[in-house]
């Protein structure tokens, strides 16, 4: 890994952080919130990763584009993102879809969501664009991809995740040549590129681009002028730049944060219950692959105000207990069992309650002898007395949305229609 500059390049930076998808496989998790702002870890939204690195990766000024009901998203944002300064040139843009450049247009695609608050982005004079998905977890450090970018000269520098190649066929795959110069973008490939070297590999686009700011502009006006564009970043404005320019990769190994307890690379699209499930789950490990207790790298969100966990009553078979579970703020385990689950702030587990594989999202109340396993379980739901979910899938598949990975989603409208 090469040395950071004396003057960090981030300084000349912003990062603009696209989070109007809606993320629809997610299903009902993404009904009342886009899905950057799905809850994640215990305490954090998705989008804190992609904030929090450009945060500290030293990057200080930052806009958000935001567009598919995004109430709950903002209302994040301002709770635990208002602490940047104007006098310390800091700033903190939510830019939602308000028809700022013709009143019948909305953002339409990436590439537009971005063209449409140009003027902004004048404004604050920075040298460097970075652009970044807003739903994806992960550690990465900007200032490594932004001193490449500089150093080799490129239109467009690309992160890109190595991935074993048939895995990739779902993807934007980058082609490179020994340098590492894209000489094709293929959109999800049925036989990706391999990496020369290393032919059983593929680049995969992170979706993380990085311009200099007044190439960008340019790019975005030509790409608003053509009536044949679809207004998207990957299937307009980089293939343009791969065609006609310099367009480079940039190896997400390269600039991934790891802790001494990190081994690999950590890089996860929770765009699936069952990824999500399990993105979650895997932090319930004696050594997660993700660590999110590194104090160096630091996920900043919202801190809200809550007393600590408790666990009570102590009872042969009625004891508050939790074994490799992560359990958060203002959680009352009273005589309930928890294994391998993860709780957000503000969980009530009552007596005889049992949870196994359980992800458990704020304020949610589980009744007495309730016996749930391999559930996501959406905000505020009010678990009924001795529900089972879990043991039979026929039935857990008629009730809530169950997965095909056999993970139960449950909302309150499903148990609403339950009737217990």
């Amino acid at each position: 890994m090469v040395e950071k500059r004396v003057q960090p390049l981030a300084r000349d930076a912003m990062a603009y952080v696209l989070a109007g998808g809606r993320g629809s496989r997610l299903k009902e998790l993404t009904d009342r919130r886009a899905k950057p702002a799905v809850y994640f870890g215990g305490k954090t939204r998705i989008i804190d990763f992609a904030l929090s690195n450009a945060l500290n990766s030293g990057i200080r000024r930052i806009g958000v584009a935001t567009q598919y009901k995004a109430h709950s998203l903002i209302r994040h944002m301002q709770r635990g993102w208002n602490f940047f300064r104007p006098e310390r040139n800091e700033s903190f843009d939510i830019l939602p879809a308000s028809q700022r450049v013709s009143e019948t247009q909305w953002y339409e695609g990436t590439a537009d969501a971005v063209y449409q608050n140009i003027d902004i982005i004048e404004d604050y004079g920075v040298e460097y664009m970075v652009i970044l998905a807003g739903d994806h977890v992960y550690k990465m450090d900007y200032e490594y991809m932004l001193q490449q970018h500089v150093d080799s000269g490129a239109d467009v520098t690309i992160g890109c995740l190595e991935v074993p190649r048939m895995e990739a066929v779902g993807f934007g795959v980058m082609h490179v040549d020994t340098t590492d110069r894209i000489i094709d973008f293929v959109e999800k490939p049925a036989d990706p590129p391999g990496i020369p070297g290393n032919p059983d590999f593929a680049l995969a686009s992170m979706g993380i681009y990085v311009f200099h700011t007044k190439f960008l502009i340019d790019a975005l006006r030509r790409d608003a002028a053509d009536p044949n564009s679809s207004k998207d970043f990957g299937k307009d404005i980089i293939p343009h730049i791969v065609k006609n320019g310099k367009a480079v990769a940039h190896r997400f190994a390269q600039s991934c944060v790891r802790s001494d307890f990190e081994h690999e690379p950590y890089w996860r699209d929770v765009g699936t219950i069952d990824a999500y499930w399990q993105a979650n789950i895997d932090l319930t490990a004696v050594v997660p692959e993700l660590d999110i207790y590194d104090k160096s790298w630091p996920i900043w969100t919202y801190a809200e105000i809550s007393p600590p966990a408790k666990f009570v009553h102590d009872d042969e078979s009625r004891r508050g207990s939790a074994t490799s579970s992560v359990v958060a703020g203002d959680c009352i385990i009273s005589g309930a069992t928890l294994h391998r689950s993860l709780l957000f702030t503000g969980v009530r587990a009552n007596s005889y309650s049992k949870l196994d594989g359980a992800v458990v999202l704020p304020s949610v109340k589980i009744g007495r002898h309730a016996q749930l396993s391999n559930v996501v379980i959406d905000h505020g739901v009010i678990i009924p007395e001795g529900l089972i979910v879990g043991e039979d899938p026929v039935l857990d598949a008629k009730r809530f949305r169950r997965s095909e990975g056999g993970i139960c989603l449950i909302t309150q409208p499903m148990i609403d229609k339950l009737g217990m």
